[in-house]
């Protein structure tokens, strides 16, 4: 069948990306998210690996930050254009879900792509944050509000609308009806009655 890509936004708390790798298990196609900040960091010579590692050990919360709008302007906007590069080729090269990296403005354009928003009401994201990734209330709460802030003015930035902007997406989902695994098989179905696929995943 022809190749497509599912790009996925997702609201800091609503545990969009372990819903995006159990999507990526349930159609069996690649999921990228980590990967384009670690290619991203190779190609423009940043030790982010390096960085993180150190300050994971010390907060945890690195990788989910970077690079959220934080760095300089002349190597922020670098950084989209090395990101949308890579962001194009992996989509080229085969079916994938993509997380975030504003990958739904990117690869607009795309025939066979579908773009999901997942999002979840405040107090099931403060829930999951404490529960699922074990932060303390308060770091979460300081968490939602300073991710959330620093995804909307990346994505605004550069896509030029928010992420969750019902124009621009196919579904907008509440991960909190279903959890994880239900959100992940609606999400399935939903992708295979749009691309006009089986439920074997044949065209």
């Amino acid at each position: 069948m022809e190749k497509y890509v599912v790009t996925i936004t997702r609201q800091f708390g609503s545990l969009g990306r372990p819903i995006a790798k159990r999507l990526s298990e349930i159609l069996q196609i690649e999921y990228y998210d980590r990967d384009i900040v670690e290619k991203t960091a190779e190609r423009m010579n940043l030790p982010v690996s390096v960085i993180s590692d150190q300050e994971e050990r010390s907060s945890g919360f690195f990788r989910m930050l970077f690079p959220l709008g934080t760095e300089a302007e002349e190597k922020q906007r670098r950084l989209f254009q090395v990101q949308s590069e890579i962001i194009s080729r992996l989509a080229e090269k085969g079916s994938c879900i993509i997380v975030g990296r504003c990958a739904d403005y990117v690869l607009a354009e795309e025939r066979n792509a579908v773009h999901v928003c997942v999002y979840a009401p405040y107090a099931d994201r403060l829930a999951n944050c404490v529960g699922t990734l074990g932060m303390k209330k308060d770091v979460a709460k300081r968490m939602i509000a300073e991710v959330d802030k620093a995804r909307l003015a990346y994505h605004k930035r550069f896509a030029h609308y928010a992420p969750d902007d019902p124009a621009h997406k196919h579904l907008i989902i509440n991960s909190a009806l279903l959890d994880v695994e239900g959100t992940a098989q609606a999400l399935a179905a939903f992708v295979k009655i749009k691309l006009g696929m089986d439920q074997t995943g044949e065209r």
